[in-house]
C-alpha cells in the first residue's frame, strides 16, 4: 500500500535559519450577525441529571426519549452565528432543521463543538436555491457547503439518508414503539451513525432533543457504544475504529465491553482505509489537544505500532505496556502540547510531525538538557544560536532528570554547544526523511512479527525558505495563525512545548 498525496505537511530540511514547518492556507473561521429566529439569551435549566422526558418515556433503548433541551442547560447562544443563519434561512422557507452528531453532544456536555452539522427536510438541490453561495459535494454521501462569509456549513438531507438506508443490512432493525412518521424519518437517519452519544438531534426552534439510539444514557455512563453491533459497524467503515478513539480520549470516556473488543480485534480493518482519510483522522487525534490520550488508546488496543511503528517501536523499548498508567518523555511532549490547544484551537500538522521526529532524534542519541534547551530557543528566534546559547546558560531551574534522552549535564563550552545544537539539528532533518522512507518504516515494523504489514509513511512537502523571519515577542498565541500553519506560530509553540517538557514549571 503506497502512501501518496497525503495531506500532511513537514519539512524535510530541518535546519535552523530556513522555516522549520511549512506554511498553508485554509478556510478562516468568523462569525456573522447574529440572527433573531434564535433566541441569543443564555437558558437557565437545571443540570443534566434531573431532565425530564418530555414523554414520560422510561430510559431503556427501544422507549425512545424526547428531552427538553432546556432541561439540559443549552442554549442557542452556543450555537455558532453562521449556523444559526443557515438553520433560520431553511426555517422560514418551511423546511424543518435539526442539528445532528457530534455537535450536540457537546453542547450537552458543555464543550465548544468543532463544528456545527444540520440535516433538512429539504432537498439538496433545494439548499443550494435557499443560498447565494452553496454547492454539493460528494458522490456516495452528497452534501451542501454553505458559505457564510468565510465559515463552511455543513447540511445534509433527509432524503439523502433515506437513499442509503437499508443498503446490505445485516442485523435486526425494530421500528421505536409508539412513534409516528416524523419519528420514523428521524430515527431511520439515527440509526445511521456511528455511535450512540453522535446519533442525537437536537431541533434548537422547538428546543427538543431526539434520543432513539440511547445516547443520554450513555453520556452519563461516559461509554462510547456503537450505534449497531460492533462487528458490524467496524466491518461497514473501519474509519469509526479510530473515530472511537479520538472521541473516546477527547471526552474521556470508555468503551463499552463490545466495543472495546472489536476495536482490539478488528484493528487490521483502518489499513484498507484510504491513505489521506486515514491520515486525517490522525489528524484529528493529534491536533486538537488530547494527543496523549489518543497515543495511550492507540497503543493499548494496539493500533500504533499500524500508525506510528516507530513511536511503538520506543515503547517497547522503554518497557512502557499497554495499561502502563506512566508517563514518558514521548507522552510528556504532547501532554505539554494539548494544553496549548483545544477542539477550536488545533494547530496544523507539521507542528505534531516535528515533535515526533525532535523526540525520535532525542531518543537515538540523548542529549544535554542545555543543548536541548538552546536548541528550542534557536528555533524559536530564527536560527540564531549565539543568542539562544547565551540565553540557556541562564537557565537557573532544574531539568526533569526522569527522561532517558536527556543524559547527565556537563559543563559545555560555547564552541562544543554549538555544534552539539547543529548535531542535533541535523539529526531530526534525517529523522524528517525517515519518517518518509517506506523502507525504515518497514523496519520499524519487524519489531511486531504478529501485526499486519503497514508501509504508512508521511509524504513531506518542499517549501522555500521565509525570508526576514522575525522571532515571535510575548507568550501569547495567535491561534488563527496557528492553525494556518505560520512560521513564527509554529516555531513558538514548538519551542514552547520542548522547553516547558525538559525544563517543567513546578521546578525550581
Amino acid at each position: 500500500m503506497a502512501v501518496s498525496g497525503l495531506c500532511f505537511a513537514c519539512k524535510p530540511h530541518f535546519s535552523l535559519r530556513p522555516p522549520l514547518f511549512h506554511c498553508f492556507r485554509k478556510i478562516r473561521f468568523s462569525s456573522v450577525a447574529a440572527i433573531e429566529t434564535l433566541d441569543e439569551s443564555v437558558i437557565q435549566g437545571a443540570h443534566f441529571s434531573p431532565a425530564k422526558n418530555v414523554n414520560g418515556e422510561g430510559s431503556k433503548l427501544s422507549q425512545w426519549k424526547k428531552l427538553n433541551s432546556q432541561d439540559l442547560g443549552i442554549s442557542t447562544s452556543n450555537i455558532s452565528k453562521p449556523t444559526r443563519k443557515v438553520l433560520n434561512g431553511l426555517k422560514t422557507k418551511g423546511y424543518e432543521v435539526y442539528l445532528v452528531g457530534g455537535c450536540v453532544r457537546d453542547l450537552i456536555l458543555k464543550r465548544t463543538p468543532k463544528d456545527f452539522d444540520i440535516i433538512t427536510t429539504a432537498e439538496l438541490r433545494e439548499v443550494v436555491k435557499a443560498f447565494s453561495r452553496c454547492e454539493i459535494i460528494g458522490r456516495r454521501f452528497p452534501i451542501c457547503h454553505v458559505h457564510m462569509d468565510d465559515t463552511i456549513v455543513e447540511v445534509s438531507s433527509f432524503s439523502t439518508s433515506a437513499r442509503n438506508f437499508g443498503r446490505g443490512l445485516t442485523y435486526e432493525i425494530e421500528k421505536p414503539a409508539g412513534s409516528d412518521k416524523k419519528d420514523f424519518v428521524r430515527w431511520r437517519n439515527c440509526l445511521q451513525r456511528d455511535f450512540t452519544i453522535n446519533g442525537l438531534m437536537f431541533d434548537p426552534f422547538a428546543r427538543i432533543i431526539y434520543d432513539y439510539m440511547g445516547g443520554i444514557e450513555d453520556i452519563k455512563k461516559a461509554k462510547v457504544r456503537t450505534v449497531i453491533p460492533a462487528s458490524t459497524s467496524f466491518q461497514e467503515d473501519g474509519a469509526r475504529i479510530l473515530r472511537a478513539i479520538r472521541i473516546a480520549a477527547r471526552l474521556g470516556f470508555s468503551f463499552s465491553r463490545e466495543t472495546a473488543h472489536f476495536v482490539k480485534n478488528l484493528s487490521c480493518l483502518i489499513l484498507r482505509l484510504d491513505k489521506s482519510r486515514l491520515l486525517m483522522e490522525m489528524n484529528y487525534m493529534m491536533a486538537y489537544g488530547s494527543a496523549e490520550a489518543s497515543l495511550r488508546l492507540l497503543w493499548k488496543f494496539g493500533l500504533l505500532e499500524l500508525l506510528l511503528p516507530i513511536q511503538a517501536a520506543y515503547f517497547v523499548r522503554t518497557g512502557f505496556r499497554r495499561r502502563d498508567k506512566r508517563s514518558n518523555m514521548l507522552l510528556s511532549l504532547f501532554s505539554k502540547l494539548d494544553r496549548l490547544l483545544a477542539p477550536n484551537r488545533p494547530c496544523y500538522s507539521s507542528l505534531w510531525v516535528g515533535i515526533l521526529a525532535f523526540h525520535k532524534a532525542l531518543s537515538n542519541k540523548p542529549r544535554d538538557p542545555l543543548v536541548v534547551a538552546a536548541f528550542s530557543l534557536a528555533v524559536h528566534n530564527g536560527g540564531d544560536i549565539p543568542e539562544a546559547i547565551n540565553i540557556a546558560k541562564n537557565i537557573n531551574k532544574s531539568h526533569d532528570g526522569s527522561f532517558h534522552e536527556l543524559s547527565e549535564p556537563q559543563n559545555l563550552e560555547n564552541l562544543t554547544l554549538v555544534n552539539e545544537v547543529m548535531d542535533l539539528a541535523a539529526s531530526v532533518k534525517s529523522t524528517l526523511s525517515e519518517m518518509t522512507d517506506e523502507h525504515f518504516v518497514s523496519q520499524a515494523m519487524s519489531a511486531y512479527p504478529q501485526a499486519p504489514f503497514s508501509d504508512l509513511v508521511f509524504e513531506c512537502v518542499t517549501m522555500g525558505a521565509e525570508k526576514g523571519f522575525v522571532a515571535k515577542q510575548g507568550s501569547r498565541i495567535d491561534y488563527e495563525l496557528l492553525a494556518l500553519g505560520s512560521l513564527r506560530e509554529t516555531r513558538h509553540t514548538f519551542a514552547r512545548v520542548v522547553f516547558d517538557t525538559v525544563y517543567p514549571l513546578d521546578r525550581t
